[in-house]
C-alpha cells in the first residue's frame, strides 16, 4: 500500500461542469428519494487501453494493438475524453501509463488534459517495460488531499485498487472513492474483496467503482455488501460485450448516506465495455473543492 498527497493539477483553469454528456442511455435503474446536498456525477468506464471494438473477432484482428502503436488509438481517446467531460469524477480501467503502445504517453494524462477533469492520478499494477505498462486512472474536478495506491492480493500479480479522500481527513465530512479492477478467477476476487472491505470498514461515505470481472449477486460482491456499510448495486446493468451486452461486470456500490439520483449505462462505443454513470447526492457536511489557480 502506497499513500501520498495528490500531483498538483497541470491545468491552470477549472473545468466546465457544463459540458454535455455523449452517447445514447441504454438503462435507467431505480433512484432513492431525493435528499439535500452536492449533486454529483461519476462514472466507470474500462476503456481497453483506447481500442474500440465491435465483433468478438475484434479480440483477434486487434490484438497487436494492445503492443504496438496504432494511429486511430489516441483519436478514439479523444472521443473518449469528450463524453466523459460531462461527469465530475471518473473511474478508468485498462490504461497505459507511458509505454510503446501508447507512444509512451501516460493515458490518464492525457484523457485529463482533453476532458477538462484537472485532477488526475495514474497507478500502474502490472509494469512490462516498454511493452505495457496497464494501470487505472482517477480523474476528478474536485481536490482529494490523499490518495492511496493497494495492490490487490491474486495468484498472478497485477491487480490494484486506486483511494481517493476528499473533504475531511475523517468522520462524517469523508467521502472516499475507491477504484478498482478485479481479477478473471472467483477465488482472487474473493480475496480482493475481502482485502477491499477491511479497508474501508469503517468510513461512512463511501463510493466503490469499476470492472469487477462478476455481477452484483456473485458471492464475493454480498461479502463485501456485508462487511462494510456499502449497498447492493441498484441495478444488475448489462455492460459486457459493448455491441452485445450479456454480462454485468461494471458497477458501482454507494453507502446509505449518499443518495443515488439516477444509474446510468451509456451506449458508446470506444471499448469493449459499456461505461456506468451514476448521479449522487453528497451530504453538505463535505466539502469538495475545486482547483483555482491563487
Amino acid at each position: 500500500m502506497t499513500e501520498h498527497t495528490p500531483a498538483k493539477p497541470f491545468h491552470t483553469y477549472p473545468a466546465h461542469p457544463s459540458r454535455e454528456t455523449g452517447g445514447g442511455l441504454l438503462e435507467v435503474g431505480p433512484s432513492t428519494p431525493p435528499l439535500a446536498g452536492q449533486r454529483i456525477r461519476v462514472l466507470s468506464y474500462n476503456v481497453q487501453v483506447g481500442i474500440s471494438a465491435t465483433r468478438f473477432h475484434h479480440y483477434f484482428t486487434n490484438s497487436w494493438k494492445h503492443v504496438l502503436p496504432y494511429q486511430g488509438r489516441l483519436g478514439n481517446l479523444d472521443s473518449v475524453a469528450r463524453f466523459i467531460s460531462g461527469f465530475d469524477l471518473v473511474g478508468l480501467q485498462e490504461l497505459d501509463a507511458g509505454s510503446l503502445r501508447s507512444q509512451f504517453i501516460n493515458l490518464a494524462q492525457y484523457l485529463s488534459e482533453r476532458s477538462d477533469l484537472p485532477y488526475w492520478y495514474s497507478q500502474t499494477n502490472r509494469n512490462l517495460g516498454k511493452i505495457a505498462q496497464h494501470s487505472l486512472g482517477l480523474l476528478s474536478r474536485y481536490h482529494p488531499h490523499t490518495v492511496v495506491e493497494h495492490r490487490l492480493p491474486s495468484v498472478i500479480p497485477g491487480r490494484g485498487a486506486l483511494e481517493a479522500h476528499f473533504g475531511a481527513e475523517q468522520g462524517s465530512g469523508s467521502l472516499v472513492i475507491m477504484l478498482v479492477h478485479l481479477s478473471l478467477g472467483k477465488r482472487d476476487r474473493r480475496l480482493q474483496m475481502e482485502y477491499i472491505a477491511e479497508v474501508l470498514r469503517d468510513h461512512e461515505h463511501v463510493v466503490v467503482m469499476g470492472d469487477m470481472n462478476c455481477s452484483c449477486h456473485a458471492d464475493e460482491v454480498k461479502r463485501l455488501v456485508r462487511q462494510t456499510r456499502l449497498q447492493e448495486p441498484l441495478a444488475a446493468h448489462k455492460t459486457y460485450p459493448s455491441w452485445r451486452p450479456a454480462h454485468a461486470f461494471d458497477h458501482i456500490l454507494v453507502t446509505p448516506g449518499l443518495g443515488v439520483e439516477q444509474v446510468h449505462v451509456y451506449n458508446v462505443n470506444y471499448s469493449d465495455h459499456l461505461p456506468v454513470g451514476v448521479e449522487i447526492v453528497v451530504p453538505d457536511g463535505i466539502t469538495l473543492p475545486h482547483w483555482t489557480d491563487h
